[in-house]
């Protein structure tokens, strides 16, 4: 039932959810959960963004993490941007 001040209850189930509400022409109401992108994430769900966020993530929980040793990776980097330099 439609209380007083034009709102009804769902439920705790449904509590903190987000719904598309759909009136239909025979006076029917549909209410559909749904999940709700920010504007400026939604670049992650179309290509070629998706698939090489998949592709990361797959290859992420295949793969242990491990520590970084900070100075091999700032000697390795040194090394190319020398390198680089000299071909100019």
């Amino acid at each position: 039932m439609v209380g007083k001040s034009g709102q009804i209850s769902l439920g705790k189930r449904y509590a903190g959810k987000t719904f598309r509400l759909e009136r239909r022409q025979d006076g029917t109401v549909l209410l559909t959960a749904v999940a709700m992108v920010p504007e400026n994430q939604l670049w992650t769900l179309e290509e070629p963004h998706r698939s090489r966020i998949e592709r990361g993530l797959t290859w992420a929980a295949g793969n242990k993490s491990q520590e970084t040793d900070v100075d091999d990776l700032l000697k390795s980097r040194t090394k190319r941007t020398t390198r680089a330099r000299g071909r100019r």
